[in-house]
């Protein structure tokens, strides 16, 4: 019997991709919802591909297939992560979007393939709580995360996670290059084809300091537990090391259609999308390093707000998020994200225990601030 799966987000990066597993293995899978934010014309390609049952959008469009029901905005797509038809959903959007379907889901005892970091990052004690409360899985996406994942077989042996990096297209750069870098130059990442929000969090590592928050939630670790290490190849996803010593690795080509494929097959391994074949020789070498702080500092604002909890990481990722847009819109150089992210933080009285509302309410009022100083 065919697994059924919703996609949200299934015109972005993650969510075209995980069509082009399914395409594949399409004797496995049955996609009966998919949701998009605008890009019409894409859907509309993959309605006529997939022949999903509902889809969603993020505001009213007409959608050429008319025996398709059509569901719009944020309750359209909590109504759509609610069918308990799904065996599991792939929460495939970036922001704070993904957090109240995630929920959604959850509570109708639906399995969550998550490539969204804001539902652990925001809310991830609630989230991973209301996860055992309902006997609900949640397979990580990222392919750090699923890196870590595809290595642990008994976690409670696992005394520490290594989560990698490639240090972004300023690793081998000076703090002055980095200051007067350029919109262009900073989404030139040299491993990855990505979103450019993501390319820019990349450039600055603030997008590990928030896979450390998602791996403290996803798997229960202390962040004193969790490390960072730059790997600028790529080629070792991340690694656990368990309590004798030994130290276990995934690794492989750059490529997000394998932890896609895992997420959504697991335990199973098939076929599908394969990279091409692993060579060691071929690599040659494998480079490790401390990330540089100096350089860096966002990782340790990170795995401060991620120590202090609360709404700590949602004023952290707030702040980040309205900073990189700003720099994105040339209002901003790049060593600015870091200054303003610091100075919100500072400023905030964090709460300790938000409930779904206030962290809304909480994330909203730190963007105004943020684009107030910004603009100021």
């Amino acid at each position: 019997m065919k697994k059924k799966i919703t996609i949200i987000g299934s015109t972005g990066s993650i969510g075209t991709q995980a069509l082009e597993v399914i395409e594949k293995i399409s004797d496995e899978f049955e996609i009966i919802g998919l949701a998009a934010g605008s890009n019409v014309d894409l859907l509309n390609k993959q309605i006529e591909k997939f022949h999903p049952k509902t889809v969603c959008l993020g505001k009213k469009a007409e959608i050429a297939d008319k025996s398709v029901k059509v569901l719009y905005g944020d309750e359209g797509l909590e109504e759509l992560c609610s069918n308990k038809e799904n065996d599991i959903i792939l929460v495939a959007v970036s922001g704070k979007i993904g957090l109240r379907p995630t929920i959604s889901a959850i509570k109708n005892g639906i399995n969550i393939a998550l490539a969204n970091k804001e539902t652990l990052v925001m809310a991830g004690d609630i989230v991973t709580k209301l996860a055992k409360e309902n006997n609900v899985k949640i397979f990580p996406v990222d392919s750090e995360h699923s890196a870590i994942h595809q290595c642990i077989k008994d976690i409670s042996q696992v005394s520490k996670l290594i989560i990698t990096a490639s240090g972004g297209p300023f690793l081998h750069k000076t703090v002055e290059d980095m200051k007067n870098a350029t919109v262009e130059q900073t989404l030139k990442h040299p491993r990855w084809n990505m979103g450019r929000k993501i390319t820019v969090d990349s450039a600055t590592l603030m997008n590990k300091g928030l896979e450390v928050i998602e791996a403290h939630h996803l798997f229960g670790f202390d962040y004193d537990n969790i490390e960072v290490v730059v790997h600028p190849q790529s080629i070792v996803y991340s690694a656990v090391e368990y309590a004798d010593g030994s130290v276990i690795a995934q690794l492989g080509l750059p490529s997000m259609h394998i932890p896609i494929q895992y997420a959504i097959t697991y335990p199973n391994r098939i076929e599908g999308i394969k990279s091409k074949s692993f060579s060691f020789a071929e690599i040659a070498h494998l480079d490790f390093e401390k990330p540089d702080f100096e350089k860096f500092p966002t990782v340790k604002l990170a795995y401060q707000a991620g120590k202090e909890g609360g709404s700590a990481t949602i004023c952290l990722n707030a702040a980040n998020e309205e900073a990189v847009f700003a720099f994105l819109d040339n209002k901003i150089k790049l060593f600015d994200i870091y200054a303003i992210t610091k100075k919100m933080y500072n400023a905030h009285n964090i709460v300790k225990n938000p409930s779904i509302d206030e962290i809304f309410a909480i994330d909203e009022e730190i963007r105004i601030k943020t684009r107030e100083l910004i603009n100021n």
